[in-house]
């Protein structure tokens, strides 16, 4: 990498606080590379060579089996993906596109693996990333296991509408058929469930959301920081 690129990824608040000689080794062989929509960057089954790391864009992981296919999350920057293939020196689980136009640093497993032995700093902050990981798969199935379709898109809403600072108007994060996969519904279910949902102060248009009344849609929603807050 370029000097600038790995000031850039020195940066991070993964790498921030681990010794410089575990740096160094981290890094050997390591990419910083920009990639359009639309990349394929990993591959479901294929060996864990890289860890990635998101720092720009956004990158959907997905599945597929028996010729279906389904998005299992959006990553936001910073993210890595996927750490558990890494550690383990196991196939990939999921594979990996960009949504948009994104900056991905590509960590060898091998170094990862090696720098985790021996710096303490480092194993503490993958050990955190591993545990938030972990919290938000469990977050997900409550929500696909306890929540109707229609539950499930009331709270997505409720969370775009804080990620956009409270706003009653907002777009969706994505467009409706990845969304429709992400929450374990048909794009009919979508349909369905945006109807169903114009009782309780909800109206979209496209990929435009107004909440209409936003009170009515906590109450049908009933939002628990259990399944919805990420950082609890």
């Amino acid at each position: 990498m370029r000097q600038s690129d790995i000031s850039k990824v020195r940066s991070l608040d993964l790498f921030r606080d681990m010794s410089d000689e575990s740096f160094e080794i981290l890094i050997h062989g390591a990419f910083l590379m920009s990639f359009p929509a639309g990349s394929d960057l990993i591959t479901e089954g294929e060996n864990s060579d890289f860890l990635h790391i998101l720092i720009e864009g956004s990158v959907e992981l997905f599945a597929g089996w028996s010729g279906h296919e389904t998005v299992m999350v959006t990553l936001q920057p910073v993210a890595t993906f996927i750490l558990a293939a890494t550690i383990r020196d196991a196939p990939y689980l999921m594979s990996a596109r960009t949504v948009s136009k994104s900056s991905v640093v590509l960590l060898p497993s091998s170094n990862v693996r090696d720098v985790l032995k021996q710096d303490g700093t480092f194993s503490n902050v993958l050990l955190q990333e591993m545990a938030q990981c972990y919290r938000a798969v469990i977050k997900n199935t409550k929500n696909l296991k306890l929540r109707s379709s229609v539950e499930r898109l009331a709270n997505y809403l409720l969370r775009c509408h804080r990620r956009a600072g409270n706003t009653p108007e907002f777009d969706l994060l994505v467009e409706k058929k990845k969304l429709a996969s992400t929450m374990g519904m048909t794009p009919e279910n979508l349909s369905r469930a945006i109807k169903a949902l114009k009782a309780h102060g909800v109206e979209i248009s496209g990929s435009k959301v107004h909440l209409t009344d936003v009170a009515a849609l906590e109450r049908f929603a009933d939002p628990t920081p259990l399944i919805d807050q990420a950082d609890y």
